[in-house]
C-alpha cells in the first residue's frame, strides 16, 4: 500500500494495523487530504463561506480592522489570516483598509497548494505560513480567522451506561468490510470533563478540539508580548455543550462524515467559551462572543448594501438577498470573538 492508493483505504489500512483511531486523527487525516486536492467553494464546490457570499463581510471585516488599528495609535502591524479560501476576504478586507490609510503586509497560514495559487492571483504580495508558529515576530499582529476553528480536529467522548456503572470514553473510528464507523473506546478519567457534565445520561457527547486550544494560545501569546488584536467568526456554542455536531458538508448537501474520508468537508461547532478561556489564560482580553448578526449591523452593513444597492441598481435585488443571507440566514448560528492585547482599545461591535 503506498501513498498513492486512495486515502480510505490508507485509513482502512492503518486501522486494520494499529487498531481503531480517534475521531481527531480521521478528521486531521481526511480534512488534509480534501483541502489539499481541490477548491470546495462556490457554486461548482461543496459549500459557500460569507466572504464568497458578498463583497460588504469583507470590507467590513477591513473597517474592523482599520478602525482598531487607528485608535491603537497607528502602530506597525503584520495583518495574518488563518485559512483565507480564494483570498477573497483578504482581497475585500485589504482594499477597505487601504481606503482608511491601512497597509499592512500580509500573511497567510495556508497549506493547500490549489488555495494558495488561488490566494496568490487575489493577493500577489502575501506571505504564505504552514502554521502559525512562523507568522514574524517583533511587531503587532492583527489575526482574522473566518471559518477556519470548525475544521481543526475534535475529539470526542461519549457517556455509556448510568449511575456509578456509567463512564465516558473516548470515541474511536473503526473500519468493517471498508466500512467505517464510531465505536466506544477505553473509558476516559470523569475529571477531565467539566463537572456540571460529568453525570450527562447515556449516550451524550461531548467534543473538545485541543488543536483549537493550541492555535488560540498561540496566537494570543503572540498578541500578549507584541501587540494586536484577532477576529474569530464561526459557526458555534458558548460551552461547555453536549452533543455531537460532527458534519461532512458535499456538494452543499450534508453527508456521513465516516464515508468517503477526504472527499468530504468535515466540521464542528467552535466552542468560543473554551477559546475565550485559552486567550486570557495566555494574557489577553477576550470580547464577546457576540452573533454574526450584531457584529456586521454594528459595523454598518445597511448603509454598505444601500450605497452598493444605489451604484447598481440592476443589482439591488441581489445585494439586500446578499444582505439577508449574512444577517438573517447566518445571522445567529455564526458568531464572532474578539481578542486584543490588555492596552489596546475595545474593538468595534464589541463595547457595552
Amino acid at each position: 500500500m503506498t501513498d498513492e492508493a486512495p486515502l480510505a483505504d490508507r485509513l482502512a489500512r492503518a486501522i486494520t494495523l494499529a487498531g481503531p483511531m480517534p475521531v481527531s486523527q480521521f478528521m486531521a487525516a481526511a480534512n488534509a487530504h480534501y483541502y489539499a486536492t481541490r477548491d470546495p467553494l462556490g457554486a461548482g464546490g461543496d459549500f459557500t463561506t460569507a466572504p464568497e457570499i458578498s463583497q460588504m463581510f469583507g470590507e467590513l471585516i477591513g473597517l474592523w480592522c482599520a478602525d482598531l488599528w487607528d485608535r491603537a495609535g497607528w502602530p506597525d502591524v503584520a495583518w495574518v489570516e488563518l485559512g483565507p479560501g480564494r483570498g477573497t476576504l483578504a482581497q475585500d478586507a485589504l482594499r477597505a483598509m487601504a481606503r482608511a490609510g491601512m497597509t499592512p503586509p500580509v500573511h497567510f497560514v495556508e497549506t493547500s497548494p490549489l488555495l494558495r495559487a488561488a490566494q496568490a492571483g487575489r493577493v500577489p504580495g502575501a506571505t504564505w505560513h504552514d502554521t502559525v508558529e512562523t507568522l514574524p515576530d517583533g511587531v503587532a499582529t492583527i489575526v482574522v480567522a473566518n471559518e477556519f476553528f470548525d475544521a481543526l480536529p475534535i475529539r470526542q467522548l461519549i457517556r455509556r451506561g448510568t449511575g456509578e456503572s456509567g463512564g465516558w470514553h473516548e470515541r474511536l473510528i473503526a473500519c468493517q468490510d471498508t466500512l467505517f464507523l464510531p465505536i466506544a473506546g477505553k473509558p476516559v478519567p470523569a475529571d477531565v470533563l467539566p463537572e456540571p457534565l460529568r453525570d450527562a445520561p447515556a449516550g451524550s457527547v461531548l467534543e473538545i478540539s485541543p488543536a483549537g486550544v493550541a492555535a488560540m494560545a498561540s496566537l494570543a501569546r503572540r498578541i500578549a508580548a507584541q501587540g494586536g488584536a484577532m477576529l474569530v467568526v464561526d459557526y458555534g456554542h458558548e460551552g461547555p455543550a453536549l452533543g455531537d455536531t460532527l458534519q461532512a458538508v458535499r456538494g452543499h448537501a450534508f453527508a456521513n462524515p465516516f464515508e468517503a474520508p477526504g472527499d468530504t468537508d468535515l466540521s464542528a461547532h467552535v466552542d468560543f467559551t473554551t477559546l475565550a478561556a485559552a486567550a486570557q489564560g495566555a494574557g489577553t482580553v477576550a470580547w464577546g462572543p457576540v452573533t454574526q448578526r450584531d457584529l456586521l449591523g454594528q459595523l454598518g452593513i445597511d448603509g454598505r448594501a444601500s450605497a452598493l444597492a444605489r451604484h447598481a441598481p440592476d443589482r439591488a435585488e441581489s445585494i439586500l438577498a446578499d444582505r439577508a443571507r449574512l444577517m438573517d440566514g447566518m445571522g445567529t448560528l455564526f458568531k464572532a470573538l474578539a481578542v486584543t492585547h490588555r492596552d489596546w482599545p475595545v474593538p468595534a461591535a464589541f463595547g457595552a
